[in-house]
């Protein structure tokens, strides 16, 4: 499977993204409101997020105790659309595949985008150092 597109995979429930992110599901949902992250929703509209929806909200987050304000990290961060190339998927085969995959699998997944570093060649993932702290080595 493609890099772009396993990074675009709505994988993550609310509940898994404030562990990872240590934001409170209202903080999320207040960013998500303002066009910061745009999560996939399932049929019964349960908010899903992918890799790349993690690494946004890391990115808001270091904005935010920098003392940058919405309207600042709008400008830094660009609102998002649901056209973007960025944008969470959920289609018929990526809601297949994340119920297919357990959570060592996925466990597995979240370390190979941890090491295999940032979505574009070269360059280191701004949420490695975050999200390094949940394995253990």
């Amino acid at each position: 499977m493609a890099d772009d597109i396993r990074r675009n995979m709505a994988l993550f429930p609310i509940g898994i993204v404030m562990k990872l992110t240590d934001l409170t599901a209202r903080q999320i949902r207040y960013y998500e409101q303002h066009e910061l992250i745009i999560p996939a929703r399932t049929g019964g509209n349960q908010r899903l997020y992918s890799f790349n929806d993690v690494e946004r909200l890391l990115e808001i987050k270091d904005l935010i105790e920098k003392g940058v304000n919405i309207a600042g990290i709008k400008q830094v961060l660009l609102p998002m659309s649901k056209d973007s190339e960025d944008a969470t998927v959920l289609n018929e085969q990526s809601e297949v595949k994340r119920r297919e995959m357990t959570d060592s699998q996925l466990h597995r997944m979240l370390k190979q985008q941890l090491l295999g570093g940032g979505k574009r060649l070269g360059q280191v993932s701004l949420i490695q150092g975050e999200l390094s702290r949940f394995f253990k080595k």
